[in-house]
């Protein structure tokens, strides 16, 4: 559970802003630094920019567009968490994508609101993000789980698969499931970064999976009898 954080006016939030229009950067920056606990620190309108300037500027919220022309924010978000394991990262975007919604809770992020929210409630969302709360809504993100759940075989069984990961890469894939970072990976497991992506992608290519979201979704099974593989916390 994240630890409860405050700011004021004197330690106000420090915001990172991620989007490729600079109307909507320009727009935020008025909305979000109005505010006399927040403070915009910096912008980005490409993945490249925000990976290269965000760490130096060691902001508390990068808010994140979904979508940017050089890559997307959410593999922003999981980078910048890798360096920066205390920021929280707040997806923004135009459209209702379940896809990138369950993508984004496997990198980290700690919100996802549509761009047509009022300009207050986003406020509210960074302030929210901040203090290490999540906003995630957990009707929507327990539905996206169920339906990324539904076989088409329709067998409830334990996949097969699973059976072929070692202990250690059990351990990974239930670490994985719980959302943490290649970086976090490895330090709870005393692991290397380098190590823990090597072990990824051998559990990846076992399960016949390409990404780690699809891979976090056959991490639910390891919870049941015989597959004692997860790490105690």
């Amino acid at each position: 559970m994240p630890e409860t954080r405050t700011f004021t006016e004197q330690a106000p939030i420090r915001v990172f802003l991620v989007d490729d229009h600079e109307v909507v950067r320009r727009g935020l920056a008025d909305l979000l630094g109005s505010e006399p606990d927040i403070r915009v620190v910096g912008d980005a309108d490409t993945a490249a920019h925000a990976l290269a300037r965000g760490p130096a500027l060691r902001p508390d919220v990068a808010v994140l567009d979904v979508r940017l022309p050089d890559g997307d924010g959410i593999t922003v978000c999981r980078e910048l968490r890798d360096r920066m394991p205390g920021l929280a990262c707040l997806m923004l975007t135009s459209f209702d994508d379940e896809d990138a919604l369950l993508d984004a809770i496997m990198a980290g992020a700690s919100g996802y609101v549509l761009k047509q929210i009022k300009g207050s409630d986003l406020v509210s969302a960074v302030r929210t993000v901040a203090s290490g709360q999540s906003m995630l809504d957990p009707a929507t993100t327990a539905r996206l789980m169920r339906s990324l759940r539904a076989d088409p075989g329709g067998d409830p069984s334990l996949p097969p698969e699973l059976a072929g990961l070692s202990p250690r890469e059990r351990d990974i894939l239930a670490l994985i499931g719980d959302g943490l970072t290649n970086r976090e990976i490895g330090k709870r497991l005393y692991l290397s970064e380098k190590t823990v992506k090597n072990h990824i992608s051998r559990l990846l290519a076992k399960l016949g999976v390409q990404r780690r979201v699809q891979a976090a979704v056959l991490a639910s099974h390891l919870g049941r009898p015989g597959f004692e593989g997860r790490s105690s916390r």
